[in-house]
């Protein structure tokens, strides 16, 4: 099932189901309990990012051929970073651009939904926890991430707008192997990121697992599960987003994020 979120012309947030026709039929129950289809059709004012997380968070260098332009060692352990529930941003509304970065990059991502609590949880049975899946941009500010942090990553991830995700959630059942996608990125008309997100070093899975171990995950975590290559950072000369971009991010059986990039107000 593809769940959309939504706003209702009387301003309420409500979920529906896109349907192969690209029509919406209105949903109600609890979206970590039971959906069900009214069978009304969804008077759809404006699209919301899919899922309100309750924790974002973040893998860094989970790609092989992202590690490599990196110039980094392949890690043993995943990369864990946080990002501040304020980047959240919506499918079509702006990246805004801080006055304070000149090196904001774009990440594509396989986001990941946690519908159930879960701690301690195996491999084998991580899967069964996850809501669905969801396209992110993993938007970084790679001054404030790699020179002006601390050391920390979580600054330069978190500024506002910078974690859109959308334009919808495909529940698990409708992509059984996570690790079989296609993704990409492309900015303005230009293809930048195209890979597949069986080239991560710790497969979804594994991700859950690690992050679990006397964590618990609850619902409504969002794991950004890292980026392949082709990040601006690492183009020649570097390519960072200015005002005017437009950055669309894909990943297979989901569908399309877009968002326009403006200088922030």
């Amino acid at each position: 099932m593809k769940i959309i979120r939504y706003e209702d012309p009387s301003g309420a947030l409500r979920y529906g189901n896109e349907q192969s026709d690209g029509n919406v039929l209105e949903l109600s129950g609890d979206l970590f309990g039971s959906l069900r289809s009214t069978g009304k059709t969804a008077e759809v004012k404006r699209r919301v990012a899919p899922i309100a997380p309750t924790n974002l968070i973040g893998i860094g260098l989970n790609y092989r051929r992202h590690a490599e332009e990196s110039g980094a060692k392949i890690p043993e352990r995943p990369i864990v970073f946080i990002k501040l529930l304020n980047s959240l941003q919506n499918p079509g509304d702006p990246i805004e651009l801080p006055g304070s970065s000149q090196e904001v990059d774009y990440e594509c991502e396989l986001g990941v939904v946690i519908g159930q609590s879960c701690r301690n949880v195996s491999p084998e049975k991580s899967l069964e926890y996850v809501l669905g899946y969801t396209c992110a941009n993993d938007v970084s500010a790679r001054d404030w991430q790699l020179k002006w942090g601390g050391g920390q990553w979580c600054r330069g991830k978190s500024f506002d707008t910078f974690c859109p995700l959308g334009p919808v959630l495909v529940t698990a059942d409708d992509i059984p192997n996570p690790n079989d996608l296609k993704i990409q990125t492309t900015l303005n008309s230009d293809i930048v990121q195209d890979w597949n997100t069986n080239d991560m070093i710790f497969d979804v899975p594994t991700l859950i697992s690690f992050l679990s171990q006397d964590t618990t995950l609850i619902p409504g975590t969002v794991i950004l599960t890292g980026t392949p290559h082709g990040v601006g950072m690492a183009a020649k000369p570097p390519r960072y987003l200015r005002p005017g971009d437009t950055v669309s991010i894909s990943v297979a059986k989901i569908g399309t994020l877009t968002n326009p990039v403006v200088a922030a107000s």
